[in-house]
């Protein structure tokens, strides 16, 4: 007799709205939070349900660390700002030993080869972008600049900040570069990164030329930030093909920090020659798609979440002290095969930085060669949702394949 497997889920019926269902046992779900996933499921182009990550948190418009099946509709505040920010990995040959005591040199020599952080508010002379981006991020460039000028023909606006100079750059705020160690003590490279300047430039125009047609068209929401472009008008198809273009310029970021990551270690005279083995993964969480889901074909947007078919994998980071998860998913239909994006914020970063001391943070990243400023205050592992009690909650949407502890940390 087969034994039907347990429903880990509960299910939330708010007045007037599709279902939520929420993978939350265990771990906290605000009242905020709450009150903006249903907020979202009242909406009338919602298909089924809307899906709730453990990570979640109280976003603009949509909650982070949800799933948002649409039919006929897009919002663009649901996918964000930060159009296709996702995770990067890969394993190399290298192993714990050979990385010696003195982990402060890797680090410095990271920090030289990718721009990061953010100076000159963001202007000329920022060191977080390219003066000169060397030949292969321009080369790089050049495949993606005919979409980009596509795009901007239409919306020059847009067309109003760094583009070449961002790709291949970290940024700031909870994007990071890793060096990490598995179970079995090999070197992981892992970094966290997105579509940076431009995709922040094509989500807001969006966001709020959403509004705008909400105004023209007297759409009444509980949420400005919950305006949508019905499927057939041309903003709608304008989005999604400006959304789609962030998403590869984000996915070549992270191939070619990667790249200069690993140049950058094998040059630094501190490490035996090593190379890369196995499937080097690279995925979204933040961005939308077109999938087929119980027998139609919808868009599925993914506020802080990853897509977990059936053996995709996927990067579920902790925090600058706390352990990440290199998984393999388990094609959940009722998630719309998804699961988390990291640990989830348990608090503000303004809350953060007033509740925690520099002594705090030193003791939580204690170990680990990373920033021990005042400015990472509202990056301490604390200010995080407990890592171990999101996976447990998730159980049904991913199996762990690895186990990664970070010895080196690269912030913006």
């Amino acid at each position: 007799m087969t034994t039907k497997p347990q429903r880990i889920h509960e299910i939330e019926n708010g007045e007037g709205g599709v279902p939520v269902r929420a993978w939350t046992d265990g771990v906290p779900f605000e009242e905020e939070a709450r009150a903006q996933v249903h907020r979202v499921a009242k909406l009338p182009f919602i298909y089924r349900w809307v899906a709730v990550m453990p990570d979640v948190h109280a976003g603009m418009g949509a909650t982070v660390g949800s799933v948002i099946p649409t039919s006929g509709a897009v919002m663009p505040a649901a996918v964000g700002v930060d159009i296709g920010c996702g995770m990067m990995a890969v394993q190399t040959t290298l192993l714990a030993s050979d990385l010696g005591e003195a982990l402060l040199p890797l680090r410095e020599a990271i920090e030289r080869a990718v721009p990061h952080g953010r100076t000159h508010d963001g202007r000329k002379g920022d060191k977080g972008s390219w003066g000169n981006p060397p030949a292969h991020v321009r080369a790089a460039w050049e495949t993606l600049e005919p979409g980009y000028r596509q795009i901007v023909a239409k919306y020059p606006r847009i067309d109003r900040g760094p583009t070449v100079e961002h790709l291949g750059t970290l940024g700031t705020g909870n994007h990071f570069i890793e060096v990490c160690l598995d179970e079995s003590g090999h070197v992981w490279l892992m970094l966290h990164s997105g579509s940076r300047g431009v995709g922040n430039r094509i989500g807001s125009d969006f966001i709020e030329l959403a509004k705008a047609e909400a105004h023209r068209w007297f759409i009444e929401l509980t949420d400005p930030n919950l305006a949508y472009f019905p499927e057939g008008t041309e903003p709608f198809d304008d989005y999604l093909h400006a959304a789609t273009w962030a998403q590869a310029y984000a996915a070549a970021n992270r191939e070619l920090m990667m790249e200069a990551i690993v140049e950058a270690l094998s040059a630094s005279g501190r490490l035996p020659a090593f190379s890369l083995q196995g499937e080097r993964v690279n995925c979204h969480h933040n961005y939308v798609a077109r999938e087929h889901h119980f027998g139609q074909n919808v868009l599925v947007t993914r506020k802080g979440a990853v897509r977990a078919r059936v053996g995709d994998l996927g990067i579920i980071p902790g925090s600058m002290g706390a352990r990440s998860y290199l998984v393999r998913g388990l094609g959940n239909e009722e998630s719309f095969t998804s699961c988390s994006h990291g640990a989830g914020r348990a608090m503000s970063r303004t809350a953060a930085k007033k509740r925690f001391t520099l002594e705090d943070h030193a003791r939580a990243t204690l170990g680990i060669e990373c920033r021990k400023d005042a400015e990472v205050i509202d990056e301490t592992p604390a200010a995080y949702k407990p890592i171990d009690a999101v996976m447990h909650a998730q159980r049904d949407l991913v199996e762990v394949l690895h186990t990664l502890r970070q010895v080196i940390c690269v912030k913006g």
